[in-house]
């Protein structure tokens, strides 16, 4: 493979994770395609242009350039009205390929992220007759399942339509775990010949054990009392509610669990974000939490790493995760991760082992796993060194291995016509 033009409209590579839309989808795509460029492989990323002062191309590394692409207005668009700029997305994407060209750039694959720039993947493999790779990153009918009240009226059948069109015609789809590859199978009728199964990866330079108290001190919180980490969007789907109420139960606890901490590294996302964290602000004012809650602003993604060092456990209360990267990066760590038994959370996180699984309901549980873990630093230590042990076989290089491995496959042959 020499050539890819690689898809990510609603949300830039370049974008700090925690931050509007920006999460574990734009580690994932910067992280990929920097794994690929070094692989050899030429990627051209293109994503919509939201700020009227972006430079129309940016290097990142050798082989690996970003495009900003005009559709709309050059400022931030919510992603719910995203869909009506994707034909004009498209354009300008076709435009810039054609242009490429004369660069001695010609696209054998397109790899679209999310179901967005799935849709403009669609046409343009058609337009240009190369195959086509899609990452959903979510699923539209597994968020309808778990979490109803986020979807709008008009969304559902737009979006899980499109996702079903986009799975129908795709030469390969790529699935972060089994979970994911069963839900495509199941809910969209995807063919399971054309699923590749391509974890993200840990980079292994930035995510790893350390001294815990040393990470304190970099982030100003150099005390003793056990810290609860929560590292993620604040919205709905992402379950912070339960670890707050969860925390008003362990405060009450005796001994060392008592005396725990939250910290919450992350800022609002989506339309329903804002009001979360206000009902999340409420709600730790309102249990007299204020003393044992920080809310800390989105970080960068190498910073999150001495956050995690500097934490007894991760929580990631999610409703619907199709990965939960950030739960294989605290593992990283040797950090115990307490998560939601839903998704790929439940590939990443060995109950017993590694962490546990539990409701993303039941605060009590929540209540009553924190206790137990803080209350026994040495079991909690046993748990993070297994987390590191088997995080340490996710890399970036080996998923780019097996997508590099995937086009060599699709590319050349005949492409997969519309069902």
């Amino acid at each position: 493979m020499a050539d890819l033009a690689i898809l990510s409209m609603h949300t830039s590579p370049r974008a700090q994770p925690g931050t509007g839309d920006g999460g574990g989808m734009n580690v994932y795509v910067r992280e990929l395609t920097a794994a690929l460029a070094r692989s050899g492989v030429r990627c051209e990323v293109f994503t919509r242009a939201d700020d009227p002062g972006c430079e129309a191309v940016v290097p990142v590394e050798p082989g690996f350039r970003v495009h900003h692409v005009p559709a709309g207005p050059l400022a931030p668009v919510p992603k719910e009205d995203l869909p009506g700029l994707v034909d004009e997305w498209a354009d300008g994407v076709a435009s810039r390929l054609g242009a490429l060209r004369g660069e001695g750039f010609r696209a054998e694959a397109i790899h679209a992220n999310y179901w967005l720039s799935g849709v403009a993947g669609h046409r343009l493999k058609h337009e240009l007759d190369i195959p086509l790779v899609s990452t959903f990153h979510t699923l539209d009918r597994v968020k309808a399942e778990v979490s109803p009240e986020e979807i709008r009226s008009a969304e559902p059948a737009r979006r899980a339509l499109a996702e079903a069109e986009i799975v129908g015609c795709s030469d390969a789809v790529l699935a972060s775990c089994s979970v994911e590859a069963d839900q495509l199978v199941e809910l969209y009728g995807a063919e399971a010949s054309r699923i590749v199964l391509v974890p993200p990866g840990v980079d292994h330079a930035f995510f790893g054990p350390g001294d815990r108290s040393q990470a304190r001190r970099a982030i100003g919180m150099d005390g003793t009392d056990p810290i609860v980490a929560f590292v993620g969007r604040i919205q709905p789907l992402k379950g912070l509610g339960v670890v707050v109420e969860a925390l008003s139960r362990l405060v009450r606890a005796n001994g060392r669990p008592g005396r725990a901490e939250l910290v919450v590294v992350g800022g609002p996302s989506g339309p329903d974000g804002p009001a979360e964290l206000a009902r999340i602000e409420a709600r730790i004012a309102e249990l007299g939490l204020s003393d044992r809650a920080r809310l800390v602003p989105p970080q960068p993604h190498e910073m999150l790493s001495t956050y995690l060092r500097a934490s007894d456990v991760c929580v990631v209360p999610s409703r619907s995760e199709s990965f939960g990267l950030v739960a294989l990066e605290a593992g990283a760590c040797g950090v115990p991760v307490l998560a939601s038994a839903v998704g790929g959370l439940v590939t990443l996180v060995d109950e017993g082992r590694t962490g546990h699984l539990l409701d993303p309901h039941d605060p009590w549980e929540w209540a009553d796993r924190l206790e137990s873990l803080l209350a026994d630093p040495a079991r909690a230590e046993r748990l993070g060194r297994a987390g590191a042990a088997r995080a340490s076989s996710y890399t970036w290089s080996s998923a780019a291995t097996t997508l590099n491995r995937c086009l060599e496959r699709i590319t050349g042959r005949e492409l997969v016509a519309c069902r």
